[in-house]
């Protein structure tokens, strides 16, 4: 059966070279991948008054100690590499819109085509989506141009998908066009009709079935089923009561709806939205509908009201403390001072957040191990300390052997390098030859990517 017919019959199932293993490619790798997970306002890095970093790990290359900022990802640090000393350069320090726009594309003023894109065109063009770009109240007010991080030319970023229904029916319902708010009747049949996608072949899945051995059939069962919960879990945010009008957006907790469009900027929202963008990018990798994706988790100076986030350290109901109001949180690490105690606490929940993804891909087998194994995956932000803004000692952590590519379970230190080596390198780890990257030049970065 060829992939195209497969995909076609299965509407997003896991593409069937991944799993029938066809005799022109049984001994072909699992394709790699490529995922951005980017957070707003940067971490706590070296002070203003002088104070060394909060965020950098110290150690050996293999002894080395995790801050608390980085702390959820001590269980997993085997499937991450912690980078020191990259630098995006001298232009624009100081500025969250000039870290942003230089974030992906290693060009001052985002005068460059982003790595994201780079690859999509590139080892991701035989994908059915060459690039998917997910948000997180990444659109909030009206937010363009360089609230965004990803530019497919050189000087034009796009926005991202913000509505993981919207987002959900372009990668596993053939494309459908934006649809009407929720409880709109003909939204709601719409929605209704995509929420049996797998129930219309099931037919066809079964024949399938029928064809392959018993491992090939649990692989393609686990598969299908998480794309059902994940349906059914979408469906359900879809078909809600429709919520009050939408200036009672930024009203108190509890006060907007939860599910349709008009409340997908209400921040205590924001987690539930983060899971199912996360779930959706994991899952469109999974069926073979994406090799390369960005997460954009709100953006630079960021007004989200992470205080709200229930069931997190963060919470205060009775208090708005939000990312870009933290993160100015005075010229010394203080932890008696509000800001900077909240300010951490935010930079460890992107972190987790992160860790969320790794675990996601370390859950599903792929060839002779999980989807990890054959995935780089990179967390970043657009400055290094949220206070000082300064665009040097950048905060960037990999995760994911790219199919043995990279090694693990390392701290790295390049100091002074420009970070577009790190691009060529990641390019180079996803079998896309790159000497050089960014406006710097920068050659990839001495012993990331093995030989």
């Amino acid at each position: 059966m060829r992939r195209r017919t497969f995909l076609a019959l299965t509407a997003g199932l896991p593409a069937a070279l991944n799993l029938l293993g066809r005799p022109a490619r049984a001994q072909a790798a699992p394709a790699r991948r490529f995922l951005v997970f980017y957070f707003p306002d940067g971490v706590a890095g070296p002070s203003q008054d002088g104070q060394p970093s909060l965020w950098h790990p110290r150690g050996g290359l293999r002894d080395f100690e995790l801050p608390a900022q980085l702390a959820p990802l001590d269980p997993l640090r085997e499937h991450c590499v912690f980078l020191d000393g990259l630098s995006m350069g001298p232009t624009d320090a100081g500025s969250h819109p000039g870290g942003a726009k230089k974030l992906l594309t290693a060009v001052d003023g985002g005068n460059g085509e982003s790595i994201d894109h780079v690859l999509a065109r590139t080892v991701g063009a035989d994908a059915p989506h060459r690039h998917v770009y997910l948000g997180v109240q990444a659109n909030q007010n009206g937010a363009s141009g360089d609230k965004h991080i990803s530019y497919p030319s050189a000087g034009h970023s796009t926005p991202p998908e913000d509505d993981p229904v919207r987002a959900f029916e372009r990668l596993f319902g053939g494309g459908v066009a934006p649809g009407l708010p929720a409880g709109d009747p003909a939204a709601e049949a719409r929605i209704a009709a995509r929420r049996s996608i797998l129930d219309a072949h099931l037919a066809d899945l079964n024949a399938l079935r029928g064809k392959v051995g018993a491992a090939e059939r649990s692989k393609l069962d686990l598969h299908t089923e998480a794309l059902r919960d994940l349906e059914r879990r979408l469906g359900g945010m879809a078909m809600e009561a429709p919520p009050p009008p939408a200036e009672t957006c930024d009203a108190a907790p509890g006060s907007v709806g939860r599910v349709d469009r008009g409340a997908l900027y209400a921040p205590e929202l924001f987690p539930t939205l983060l899971r199912a963008q996360t779930d959706l990018m994991v899952q469109a990798m999974a069926c073979g509908l994406t090799r390369v994706g960005v997460l954009q988790a709100s953006h630079h100076t960021s007004e989200l009201v992470m205080s709200r986030f229930a069931d997190t350290e963060m919470y205060d109901p009775g208090y708005d403390m939000r990312s870009h109001q933290a993160s100015h949180y005075g010229p010394r690490h203080d932890p008696a001072h509000r800001e900077f105690a909240a300010y951490v606490q935010q930079r460890r929940y992107w972190v987790q957040r992160f860790a969320d993804v790794i675990e996601a891909l370390r859950a599903r087998p792929e060839g002779d191990g999980t989807m990890l194994d054959y995935t780089v995956l990179l967390l970043c932000t657009e400055v290094c300390d949220g206070n000082t803004h300064l665009h040097d000692d950048m905060p960037f952590v990999l995760a994911g052997r790219g199919g043995g590519a990279i090694d693990t379970g390392r701290l790295l230190s390049f100091p002074g390098r420009r970070h577009g080596g790190l691009f060529a390198s990641v390019a180079q780890a996803m079998g896309h030859r790159i000497d050089r990257f960014g406006d710097a030049g920068e050659a990839a970065l001495p012993g990331l990517v093995g030989a």
